[in-house]
């Protein structure tokens, strides 16, 4: 068996984009760009009063005027009617133009105004103090948001800001998933004792909605070798097939046998982790990735995140799948030599980190609460307290 490190470097060899496409800026909203951004002008365009104030020359203040004549005020969005006389202040409001003739405003808290008449109480003022300088923020065609970088609230303002109203991005790939499983069904029917209902499609699909993807193809198929080909044969156009169940070694685990039959190629089988050892990823020469994911619920959960996620972050321009590192609350045992993961929350002070209940991999509340999926590695049979322990989010 191969480590997962070893398993998401052969996936990532395999990542490549799924082509791009032109959305408009209201559908941006955590898309991936594929295209540098530059600055269709100097920002700030203009010198730009920070505050509230009085413009006036710093000239004048040096050469010992104390008492300015308020010539104008200017209001955001406009411009003065003359430049700025000798002796003289602007009225500003911020967000408005300082006009070139003037290099310098006093906050209004720091100014006296009377008949027209305005003094401050300053005992020194600085050249440009409360002025936004013209392109210091950006100059003219510099960039201003790299390629693949997520459109997030921030990078949406900023898109508008600079007239972006359509933009170029990641294509989001075309995905299939399938549940399998006999003893499965839908989340109304009315169950037997041996029944279970369909767990896995809603979390693999709200795991696939935080990349914003939607199955292009969903269906829950029997463990029946003709149904199974059939439906996974149907889905070679897609750029993702996800299977989940029928992939360990019982009688009815047909998955690993037909993606063979149907001529995918396996890059591996069986994986040194737990949960998930039992996962089977292949490819399609010129086709899709397929990623065969175990049935139980919190063995869908990890190898999606440490494999598909990979997969997607690689494929779409992002920074590998990377861990951080914190420090472990109490102690945990395990049995295995194998990479175990399990889900843990954040204590109270943000600082360690605590084991969340969970009654092994079938356990239907896959960790409830938890904060990130913590690695206890196969190096170490038990974590301690303040052992330094790896996680992903999630």
């Amino acid at each position: 068996m191969i480590s997962y490190k070893e398993a998401q470097h052969i996936i990532s060899l395999e990542a490549k984009s799924f082509g791009t496409e032109i959305i408009r800026l209201n559908d941006a909203d955590d898309r991936i760009l594929a295209e540098n951004i530059f600055a269709d002008r100097d920002y700030p365009p203009f010198n730009r009063s920070a505050m509230d104030g009085y413009a006036i020359c710093f000239q004048d203040w040096e050469n010992g005027w104390r008492e300015f004549e308020v010539q104008e005020t200017i209001y955001a969005g406009k411009t003065p009617q003359k430049d700025l006389k000798t002796g003289a202040a602007f009225k500003i409001m911020t967000g408005a133009a300082v006009p070139l003739s003037a290099n310098c405003v006093i906050r209004k808290e720091e100014a006296t105004e009377s008949n027209s008449k305005v003094s401050f109480q300053a005992n020194s003022l600085l050249k440009f103090q409360c002025i936004a300088q013209k392109g210091e923020d950006l100059k003219k065609d510099a960039l201003a948001i790299p390629a693949h970088s997520i459109c997030s609230t921030t990078v949406i303002s900023t898109l508008a800001t600079l007239g972006k109203s359509k933009i170029k991005v990641e294509t989001l790939p075309k995905v299939a998933l399938f549940t399998t499983g006999n003893e499965v069904r839908t989340i109304n029917d009315t169950l037997s004792d041996v029944e279970i209902r369909n767990s896995n499609f809603y979390m693999l699909k709200s795991m696939l909605q935080a990349w914003k993807i939607k199955p292009s193809l969903y269906k829950h198929l029997s463990d029946n070798k003709s149904e199974l080909t059939a439906n996974i044969s149907k889905a070679f156009k897609c750029d993702i097939i996800i299977l989940s169940g029928g992939v360990s070694t019982g009688d009815a685990d047909h998955v690993p046998e037909i993606l063979e039959n149907l001529d995918v190629k396996k890059l591996f089988h069986k994986v040194a982790i737990k949960p998930g050892k039992p996962i089977w990823c292949g490819k399609i020469p010129e086709g899709p990735m397929v990623f065969a994911l175990p049935g139980n619920p919190f063995s869908s959960l990890v190898t999606f995140k440490l494999f598909i996620e990979a997969f997607l972050k690689k494929s779409l321009g992002l920074n590998d799948l990377l861990s951080s590192q914190s420090f472990f609350k109490g102690t945990k045992k395990k049995k295995t030599a194998l990479d175990e993961f399990f889900p843990a929350r954040f204590t109270n002070s943000d600082t360690q980190l605590e084991e969340t209940e969970l009654n092994g991999s079938g356990d239907i509340r896959l960790g409830n609460n938890a904060d990130v999926l913590a690695l206890h590695p196969k190096s170490s049979e038990v974590l301690n307290d303040l052992d330094i322990v790896e996680y992903y989010r999630l």
